[in-house]
C-alpha cells in the first residue's frame, strides 16, 4: 500500500512552521509527525503539500493510495481503521478526514469534492490532533509520553554511567552513545529520552517526561523541566519549560525559554527571554495567519513561537504570546513586538527588510557549519516565502 500524508486548511493556523515544511513534519512529542506515521505502518510515506514545497517534499503516487491527513497523531485504534477501509472509503473524525483509499493517480487537489460518492467511517479513536501553534505546546506532553512507549518497548536501555544520579531510573530510556556527566535526572513525573550521540554537560538538571534528540548538547548547569522535547543536534543551556526545539537551533547561554516553539536553525542570543505569563494573568492571545489577527489561545502560559532561522540578540525580550516568522533577526532594548513577519530585521525602535540574498547567504554558511548543504530547492522555498509574506512587511 502507498500511503501519502496531507495537509488540511489546518496548515495556514499553524504558520511560520509550515512555511517550510508539511504539516506533517512537525515535531510533538519525541518524532516528528511523519516518523510517528512511520513507525506505526513501518513503510515510507511521501507528501502532498503546497506546490512550492513538493519538490524538497515530493509526492508518490500509484494506482491504490491511503492518504493520511498530517496534523492526525496515529495510535493503533485509527492504524486499525485503516487498514480496513475499502476502496472510496473514508476514515473522519466528526466531519474532518483523518484518511481515505483512493484507487486513483489524480490526488493533487484535496477538497470536499472528493468526498463526494465516497463512504465515511466514523473513527472510534480519541483522535489527537495538531489545529493550531498552541497545540504544539498543550499537547507535547501526551505526545512524548505516547513515544516514549512506541520508541522503547521491548528495548533495554544503555547505561547511565557512574556519574549520573537517577530518579526512578526505569522511566529512563538513553541510546548507545550518549554521555552524561554530573547529571541530575528525575523521571519520577514522567519519562526521559535521551538520543544517541547526545551529551549532558555537569550540573545539568532535567525533570521529566523531557526528550533530547540526537547528538544535541545539554550545557553545564541548564535546568530542563518537563513538557520539553528539544530535537536532534541542538546547543541548550539555561532554563527550558514546557517547549518544543525542533532542531539544529541554539539556546546555548542562560535565559528563560517556556511554553514556546522554536523551529530549525534559530539561534537565542545570550540571556534571551520569553515571557510566557501576562502580569494580568488573563489568557494569551496569539497571532494566527489564517485570520490575519490575534486570537483567544485560551491559555494561560503561552511564549514564543519562531520560524526556522531566525535570530535574537543578546538581552532579548519577547512578549507573553509572540510569533516570529522565519528569517527574522531581531535584537535591541525593550519588548520585541509580539508578531514579527518573516524576512525582517531590526529593533523595537526600528524594523526593516532582510533581504532575501542576504537571508540565503546566511543560510549557506549556518548550514555549512553542520555539514549540510542548503540547495537551490532550500533557496527557492526562501524565495517563495519572502514573495508571500511581502504584504507583512510593510515598515
Amino acid at each position: 500500500m502507498n500511503y501519502i500524508l496531507f495537509g488540511d486548511q489546518t496548515r495556514t493556523h499553524l504558520l511560520p512552521f509550515t512555511f517550510t515544511r508539511p504539516v506533517a513534519d512537525l515535531r510533538i512529542g519525541i518524532l516528528t509527525i511523519r516518523e510517528k506515521w512511520e513507525k506505526f505502518l513501518n513503510t515510507k510515506t511521501s507528501s502532498l503539500t503546497e506546490k512550492y514545497l513538493s519538490e524538497k517534499f515530493p509526492l508518490v503516487k500509484e494506482a491504490d493510495n491511503i492518504l493520511i491527513n498530517g496534523t492526525f497523531l496515529p495510535d493503533n485504534t485509527i492504524i486499525e481503521e485503516i487498514a480496513k477501509l475499502k476502496p472510496n472509503q473514508t476514515l473522519v473524525y466528526g466531519d474532518v478526514i483523518i484518511a481515505l483509499r483512493l484507487m486513483s493517480e489524480h490526488i493533487e487537489n484535496i477538497d470536499l469534492d472528493l468526498l463526494e460518492g465516497i463512504t465515511p467511517l466514523e473513527t472510534k479513536s480519541e483522535a489527537f490532533k495538531v489545529s493550531h501553534l498552541w497545540d504544539l505546546v498543550s499537547m507535547n506532553e501526551k505526545a512524548l509520553r505516547a513515544d516514549f512507549e512506541l520508541i522503547t518497548k521491548g528495548r533495554k536501555s544503555a547505561d547511565a554511567g557512574a556519574y549520573a544520579k537517577i530518579v526512578c531510573k526505569e522511566n529512563v530510556f538513553i541510546e548507545e552513545g550518549a554521555i552524561l556527566e554530573n547529571v541530575i535526572i528525575n523521571a519520577s513525573e514522567g519519562p526521559v529520552y535521551i538520543a544517541k550521540n547526545a551529551h549532558i554537560m555537569d550540573g545539568a538538571v532535567i525533570r521529566g517526561p523531557v526528550a533530547i534528540g540526537e547528538g544535541s548538547v545539554i550545557r553545564i548547569n541548564a535546568k530542563i523541566y518537563g513538557g520539553t522535547t528539544i530535537g536532534p543536534h541542538c546547543k541548550v543551556g539555561g532554563e527550558v519549560s514546557s517547549s518544543i526545539i525542533f532542531g539544529y537551533s541554539n539556546k546555548a547561554h542562560d535565559g528563560f525559554l517556556g511554553h514556546s516553539v522554536i523551529g530549525e536553525w534559530c539561534n537565542l542570543g545570550a540571556d534571551t527571554n520569553t515571557s510566557n505569563l501576562k502580569n494580568s494573568y488573563e489568557k494569551v492571545k496569539l497571532w494566527d495567519y489564517a485570520v490575519n489577527s490575534f486570537v483567544d489561545t485560551g491559555m494561560q502560559f503561552c511564549g514564543t513561537f519562531m520560524g526556522d532561522y531566525s535570530k535574537s540578540g543578546i538581552n532579548t525580550m519577547f512578549n507573553t504570546g509572540s510569533v516570529i516568522g522565519i528569517n527574522a533577526q531581531v535584537y535591541g532594548t525593550g519588548f520585541i513586538r509580539n508578531f514579527i513577519p518573516s524576512f525582517t530585521w531590526g529593533s523595537p525602535s526600528n524594523y526593516s527588510t532582510f533581504d532575501v540574498e542576504k537571508a540565503i547567504d546566511v543560510a549557506k554558511r549556518v548550514c555549512s557549519r553542520r555539514n549540510i548543504e542548503f540547495t537551490k530547492i532550500d533557496e527557492n522555498i526562501f524565495r517563495k516565502v519572502f514573495e508571500h509574506t511581502y504584504s507583512y512587511r510593510r515598515f
